[in-house]
């Protein structure tokens, strides 16, 4: 992959401006299984009337990318808590790469997952674009076979993958790094930016071979992309800890 200087697009001048606030505790760990990154590069045109304001869509050479990730979320729950009240359930998530007053993030369109009590009670508690969906994970050895199908509005995604490579950290200035080494997360509620935190370790990469069954997850959300092969990126497991959300401070 070719280095290229980040770059962001640029919004009009608002007479609001917009803080993220300080950082809060991490009270949550959980660990991330399993996962696979589909990449799709996208019109930066098409992309951004989908990008709220204060966020700026990123670019990287001259290209907004969406990204749809499976994946199982496991032992989650709150920080040092037994484990017997922490949950494992799959995920899907459909997201793209913004900046917020100079810091990269994640913006997320839509988290789908399998278990409807945390999707109904995530949903009531936070706002959070997050639905139920009947999901499915299988596998032998490293291949792995994810359904899933929201209940809501019947948007799917299936696929089988498997890495075929040796694992690898991503370095800064590549492509790689650019779409995964990413701390801050946003997503919309009511009018509102919610926005939070994760820390981890590096992310230990492989190159994928996917075959996508059936995918309408960016369709479901009203985004381009997904008619090329996409790049594909496993990760096997991987720690982590989150922030609480909370709602960007506007300031006048």
């Amino acid at each position: 992959m070719t280095d290229a200087q980040d770059t962001a697009l640029e919004e009009p001048r608002r007479e609001t401006r917009w803080a993220a606030g300080p950082t809060t505790p991490h009270l949550f760990s959980m660990t991330w299984r399993d996962g696979l990154y589909l990449h799709w590069p996208v019109s930066p045109d098409r992309l951004r009337p989908h990008v709220p304001a204060p966020l700026e869509l990123e670019t990287r050479n001259g290209e907004a990318w969406v990204s749809v990730l499976p994946f199982v979320l496991a032992r989650a729950g709150l920080r040092g808590s037994p484990g017997l009240s922490r949950l494992s359930f799959p995920e899907l998530n459909v997201r793209t790469y913004v900046r917020h007053e100079g810091t990269p993030g994640l913006f997320f369109f839509s988290i789908d997952v399998g278990n409807a009590f945390i999707a109904r009670g995530v949903r009531r508690a936070t706002r959070l674009p997050v639905h139920h969906a009947k999901m499915n994970v299988s596998g032998d050895d490293d291949r792995v076979a994810f359904s899933s199908i929201r209940v809501d509005d019947g948007a799917r995604f299936s696929a089988t993958y498997e890495p075929d490579g040796k694992i690898f950290y991503a370095d800064p200035g590549t492509l790689e790094h650019w779409l995964t080494a990413r701390r801050r997360f946003y997503a919309p509620r009511d009018g509102d930016v919610l926005t939070g935190e994760i820390a981890h370790a590096p992310w230990p990469l492989q190159s994928a071979t996917a075959t996508i069954h059936e995918n309408t997850m960016l369709e479901s959300n009203g985004l381009p992309g997904g008619e090329e092969e996409p790049l594909a990126l496993f990760s096997g497991e991987l720690s982590m800890t989150g922030s609480i959300v909370r709602r960007l401070r506007q300031e006048r």
